[in-house]
């Protein structure tokens, strides 16, 4: 199973040590999911890992890099079928990972593309939704 985070997840996995996305982490530690990632979202977490509000001096920088890096692969090639625009440009990146990873799910709290899960499009083969609803759906894949 394929799981495209956005920034706020990783946020929470990286910074915050969020219990609500320890089963994502255990999951991919255990090699039931695997993470894409590309360089627009390497450099969202770039931008973000630099806010003052975050306190990350270079050295801690580099070690979520690292935790990044061991926990994704890389996917740079862009595929042509179409995907819904957001109301967030800024998010339009994670719906473009999601595609050309051909991801299962975007696992999101941001209100503009869980409301796009809301609208139920039809054009993409993966889901949106947030850890819990992760979790929920997808018991099977997540350690007990």
């Amino acid at each position: 199973m394929r799981l495209v985070l956005d920034t706020n997840i990783w946020l929470d996995w990286l910074v915050f040590n969020d219990p609500a996305v320890e089963p994502l982490k255990t999951s991919r530690r255990e090699g039931l999911v695997q993470i894409p990632i590309n360089a627009a979202c390497l450099g969202e977490l770039a931008r973000v890992f630099v806010y003052p509000k975050f306190e990350l001096d270079a050295a801690k920088r580099n070690r979520l890099f690292t935790e990044v890096r061991n926990s994704t692969y890389r996917v740079d090639k862009a595929l042509l079928s179409p995907i819904p625009r957001c109301a967030d440009p800024d998010d339009q990146k994670f719906l473009e990972l999601a595609r050309d990873a051909q991801a299962d799910w975007l696992i999101t709290k941001d209100k503009a593309l869980l409301h796009l899960a809301r609208k139920r499009w039809g054009a993409a083969e993966f889901r949106i939704g947030t850890p819990d609803q992760w979790i929920a759906e997808c018991q099977s894949f997540t350690p007990q």
